[in-house]
């Protein structure tokens, strides 16, 4: 990891659903440049720590902080809520997510999709966003698919629209929350190449996946969680080639067999 101020710090990290504790004081960085993965088993807290790096989830005690500059909060515990709306929707807009379920607006076509946040949000010229949109679309390989309707393309197109949706926000950071767990193995490899060539490009990512070959292939850092804490961490070589815990040993054998 280097030295320079993470794109993502989350230090000390609680997360709690009543008295459900999900995430039992988690520290985790993306550094600029960097791809991390989150694996483990489910239900271990890897979506939501994810949500919680882009305020989609209100944590109850730990700093999350973007860039080095921490997110202000007011309250304590189940009350601590944001204290600045402004720096919560710069937060969310500079660290773009990629959801499971694609989230593509279906009254809108694909070129429409991927040009809403950023007219919307951001307020950029319209032909400015427009000649990126296509370009992104371009670029994940559907950008025959312009004025198509989600509906009339396959998860794996819908997926790669979703991708393209997150790039045309220009993010610090991109966030993927399991971006091919509703895909068929076949579709799933259309993703997979898309998310491996934005890597290959040093963009800063931090994936939470079930796909331990897309992990071993694209991290700089995967960190296995083991019931709201980091059981193990480290280089994907060492973690995929030697692990030290038994957890994930054990993770690691069942997750062989699964597939």
């Amino acid at each position: 990891m280097t030295s320079e101020t993470p794109v993502i710090e989350i230090r000390h990290l609680h997360k709690a659903y009543g008295s459900l504790e999900v995430l039992k004081g988690v520290d985790i960085s993306a550094p600029k440049g960097h791809v991390v993965s989150l694996i483990g088993s489910s239900g271990s807290g890897k979506s939501t720590l994810l949500r919680c790096c882009n305020l989609l989830e209100d944590s109850q005690q730990g700093e999350v902080l973007f860039k080095g500059e921490p997110v202000r909060w007011k309250g304590e515990g189940h009350n601590r809520r944001p204290a600045d709306a402004g720096q919560v929707l710069r937060i969310r807009t500079n660290l773009s997510m990629v959801f499971q379920q694609f989230n593509l607006w279906s009254h809108m076509t694909i070129l429409q999709n991927v040009m809403e946040a950023p007219l919307t949000v951001l307020r950029r010229d319209r032909a400015e966003v427009e000649a990126a949109a296509r370009a992104y679309l371009d670029k994940v390989g559907i950008g025959d698919k312009c004025d198509a309707y989600p509906a009339q393309l396959s998860g794996g197109q819908q997926q790669r629209a979703a991708i393209a949706r997150a790039l045309c926000m220009e993010p610090e950071a991109l966030l993927f929350d399991e971006p091919t767990s509703a895909l068929d193995p076949e579709l799933e490899q259309e993703v997979v190449k898309v998310i491996k060539d934005l890597a290959s490009e040093g963009r800063t990512m931090m994936i939470v996946t079930h796909d331990m070959k897309l992990a071993a292939d694209v991290s700089d850092h995967v960190v296995f969680l083991h019931q709201g804490l980091i059981e193990e961490q480290g280089a994907p070589d060492t973690l995929f080639g030697a692990p030290k815990s038994e957890r994930l040993r054990g993770f690691l054998s069942a997750t062989t067999h699964a597939a």
